[in-house]
């Protein structure tokens, strides 16, 4: 049950005019506050909306109508009394459905409170807190699927026995260090190194995962290079789908990058259109390609353009050898003018896809190659880490693990044991919030919408 004793309000929809707007009142006296505003047509009940009147606080008249929904705590989304009160989007009206209820002894809500309120009241751990966010921030659907995955607790889920593991094996060692002089036996090292390991794989396994969900939640970028006039800006449109980047016959019209940001497979890719490489004839297109190559340095994906109506040229050849290692693929463009496609000589082992930006020939095929350099092989959707506070946390824990594994080594007594132990099981707690200082609690729900 909530401890709160101040009852805070906010608009609770974006702001601007609509068709809807929200305005939400959460705490012990959220009744008492919002009552005064309406004519009710009906007695408010639990998860019930009615229908209600908006009175004019100098008029007493009708100056709008609402559907109000009361939630009586703990059953609500911050476990005390909400009333939200849903009325035509006009900021006029809202703003003053919000002042009302400051005269009426509310306060306005900070940013995330109500989930904050949430977080503490235990409706919800760190982790599906800060999902609350992720959703909202969503710019794809497969990102608000993540969201709601770990929203419903999948993070959790994988770390909670994990945690259990290791308040097992800090047990058995707090029993043999109190009961010493009873004679009760201590685990031998082989067992507390099985138990480390039991705790320590899992672990490893949810550390890899933040490769993936740092591409789900944050994205990638991808450069787009090659030789001027093989095409790399018509490929560029069409995956933008529309005519972003200026196409012409004459080389080098590409002087400077060309950016924008597209959804493919749900994974935000920003794409970039480069200056063609080649030497370059004015200073203009000299600082294009100096800019090409930097964007080449450091996106995390590139896409060479070849031309498959000609042969590759050396100096081609040269850059896909440059990028051994990397995630990278290549593009055969100009298909449709190519009769004999498989006599062009690809060096090195990439991916080729077939193209045509004139047809749109293999542009769902090279999508599809797009999509799988992002996931990469054997990395699953449930559970995974997709911020990088979630990552220090489990990076902090498998390090106390690992000077666990060294004081055991080095026949430390198990009193020292215990510290890296209990070190490794407060990076956990941090994760799911039973141990995280109120600065931290600060720091992540000011990140949070007002109103949310």
């Amino acid at each position: 049950m909530s401890t709160f004793t101040e009852t805070i309000v906010a608009i609770s929809t974006p702001p601007g005019r609509g068709g809807i707007g929200i305005v939400r009142l959460s705490g012990p006296r959220a009744l008492d506050v919002a009552k005064p505003l309406l004519k009710l047509r009906g007695e408010l009940d639990h998860a019930r909306a009615r229908f209600a009147e908006i009175l004019d606080p100098e008029t007493h008249t009708k100056l709008d109508e609402a559907v109000v929904t009361y939630f009586a705590g703990p059953n609500s989304y911050t476990g005390e009394d909400i009333v939200e009160i849903a009325a035509h989007g006009s900021p006029v009206v809202l703003d003053l459905l919000v002042r009302q209820s400051l005269h009426r002894g509310a306060r306005l809500a900070n940013p995330g409170e109500f989930t904050e309120r949430a977080f503490l009241s235990g409706r919800m751990d760190l982790t599906q807190a800060e999902a609350v966010r992720d959703l909202i921030e969503s710019q794809t659907l497969y990102q608000a699927r993540v969201a709601a995955q770990q929203l419903d607790g999948a993070l959790s889920r994988r770390v909670r026995p994990i945690k259990q593991k290791l308040v097992e094996l800090i047990a058995i060692l707090e029993a043999g260090i109190d009961f010493a002089e009873d004679d009760v036996d201590v685990a031998p090292d082989a067992v507390i190194l099985d138990h480390l390991e039991a705790i320590a794989v899992p672990l490893a396994d949810l550390d890899r995962s933040f490769e993936q969900g740092r591409i789900v939640h944050s994205g990638l970028a991808l450069a787009i290079v090659g030789r001027p006039n093989v095409g790399k800006s018509s490929l560029f449109n069409r995956l933008v789908e529309r005519e972003r980047a200026i196409v012409t016959a004459m080389p080098g019209t590409t002087r400077d990058l060309v950016t924008e940001r597209v959804s493919i497979g749900g994974i935000p890719i920003e794409l970039i259109d480069t200056a063609g490489l080649r030497e370059a004839s004015d200073e203009a297109e000299l600082i294009g390609i100096r800019k090409s190559r930097e964007a080449l340095a450091d996106t995390d994906l590139v896409l060479i353009v070849l031309d498959a109506s000609v042969p590759v040229r050396e100096d081609e050849a040269e850059l896909i050898a440059s990028l051994a290692g990397r995630r990278a693929l290549i593009a055969a463009n100009k298909s449709d003018l190519n009769l004999q496609q498989s006599q062009l000589q690809i060096p090195y082992d990439l991916q080729l896809v077939h193209t045509s930006a004139i047809t749109g020939e293999g542009l769902e095929e090279l999508r599809t190659a797009i999509l799988a350099l992002v996931h990469g092989p054997g990395i699953g959707n449930d559970g995974m880490l997709t911020s990088v506070r979630h990552h220090q946390a489990v990076t902090g824990a498998i390090a106390s693990l690992d000077a666990a594994r060294r004081a055991l080594a080095e026949k430390v007594p198990h009193e020292m044991l215990l510290l890296d132990l209990y070190a490794a099981l407060r990076h956990l707690d941090s994760l799911t919030g039973e141990t995280t200082p109120d600065d931290i609690l600060n720091l992540i729900f000011s990140t949070f919408c007002i109103g949310k």
